[in-house]
């Protein structure tokens, strides 16, 4: 894979993967999400990303939504719990047009006090709207258990109590401390002469201001498992049951990968599908999660199912992963495994906005991007007791913890 990458004397990270397609994916990582929040900011971080599409010195709102759609192209924004993307799908000669309004929205924001009074019930409603899937609000509640005092244990969406506290003089204090240049990537997957993809960044993104100042986050706190129940007015029964696993720089990380595809990733061989979905039919819907985080990650799988069959299937769950503790997986095993990630990784790829939004990440966190090559050997490298070790660590019955949604008694 062809990766090209370039600094702007302002901090700003380039990077670009040349495409031929007539189309192009373009976005800013901004290297802040709701860890970085005070007590009184939550949802500070998902409320910027919203407000950035309210108005500049220069557009309405509907001059924003509407700079790329007029030409076909799409606009979006999402906030994660370690940064906030800002990203663009278009006409490949539309490079200018979309770096320009990334440079409007993200430096240029006026905050206007009606369209922020907007937003934040159009935030309320999509917080009564993840309230109201339990499948959703299950893993957030989930990692709030996993990271009990954290800050990573934070929802996203933030608090209704916080939410409505948020003004112009708090917004422009946090992205002050923030939105920082050197804490920028801007990231493209497309058919653009690398040069003059870095001319339009220093035309549009060159002229914010450089700070060096040190982003230091809260460290990670000591995990101690705890179990949950909830009653709630459903008729299924949700559960998860998990455990704190490694970083994103953890040599084990691409083991547990590996793993937790193998137990239960997105095919249906998986052995948790074969093993309970398919052999009892127990439950429509059972999946192996892995998030890593710089400095920790979680592990969990998620279940839904009848509430007369949660026992049985969370005995047949710590059976499976007792086979994974306890026995060394064989030769035939590890290899389909193997090529069955492999093939996954390959696949995702294909998807130029998703490639284009992983590079970035992967140039954040490791200063580099792996080829595949690379990554297919080091997943090839990956022995049956190294396998063995992490299924010991991660999956120790000790050490997990659980949380289940349970129907309120009719």
């Amino acid at each position: 894979m062809k990766i090209l990458t370039h600094k702007l004397e302002n901090g700003i990270r380039i990077i670009h993967h040349p495409s031929s397609s007539p189309v192009a994916h373009c976005g800013i990582m901004v290297n802040v999400g709701s860890r970085d929040e005070n007590v009184d900011e939550q949802g500070m971080a998902h409320f910027i990303e919203h407000a950035l599409f309210k108005g500049t010195k220069k557009r309405k709102a509907f001059h924003i939504l509407s700079r790329l759609e007029d030409v076909g192209g799409e606009l979006n924004a999402y906030t994660t719990k370690e940064e906030t993307w800002y990203y663009a799908s278009f006409m490949k000669q539309y490079y200018e047009r979309s770096i320009e309004l990334f440079g409007d929205i993200i430096f240029h924001s006026l905050f206007p006090k009606k369209e922020l009074e907007k937003e934040k019930d159009v935030i309320m409603d999509e917080i009564h709207s993840y309230l109201d899937s339990p499948s959703e609000a299950i893993f957030d509640q989930y990692e709030e258990l996993i990271f009990k005092g954290h800050t990573l244990g934070r929802n996203i969406l933030g608090l209704k109590k916080t939410l409505h506290s948020f003004d112009k003089e708090s917004i422009n204090k946090f992205m002050k401390k923030y939105y920082k240049p050197d804490e920028m990537i801007l990231s493209s997957v497309g058919n653009i002469d690398f040069q003059k993809l870095i001319s339009f960044a220093e035309k549009h993104l060159g002229q914010a201001t450089r700070r060096n100042e040190n982003h230091i986050r809260l460290p990670i706190n000591n995990y101690k498992p705890h179990n949950l129940g909830v009653k709630k007015d459903l008729i299924q029964t949700h559960c998860i049951i998990g455990n704190r696993a490694y970083s994103a720089q953890d040599p084990k990380a691409r083991t547990l990968i590996l793993l937790s595809n193998l137990l239960g990733g997105p095919g249906m061989n998986s052995r948790l599908n074969l093993g309970i979905r398919e052999k009892y039919g127990f439950t429509y819907a059972i999946e192996s999660n892995y998030t890593t985080y710089a400095d920790t990650g979680v592990w969990g799988i998620y279940f839904g199912t009848e509430p007369q069959s949660v026992k049985k299937t969370i005995k047949l769950i710590y059976k499976e992963l007792k086979k994974l503790r306890d026995r060394t997986m064989g030769p035939m095993q590890l290899k389909k495994a193997k090529q069955q990630l492999i093939g996954q990784l390959a696949i995702a790829q294909e998807n130029n906005c998703n490639l284009m939004q992983s590079i970035a990440k992967s140039y954040q966190t490791f200063g580099k991007v792996e080829s595949i090559s690379v990554s297919n050997e080091k997943i090839l490298n990956i022995t049956a007791n190294e396998i063995q070790i992490v299924a010991e660590e991660i999956f120790n019955k000790e050490s997990l913890s659980t949380i289940i949604y349970e129907p309120k008694e009719q």
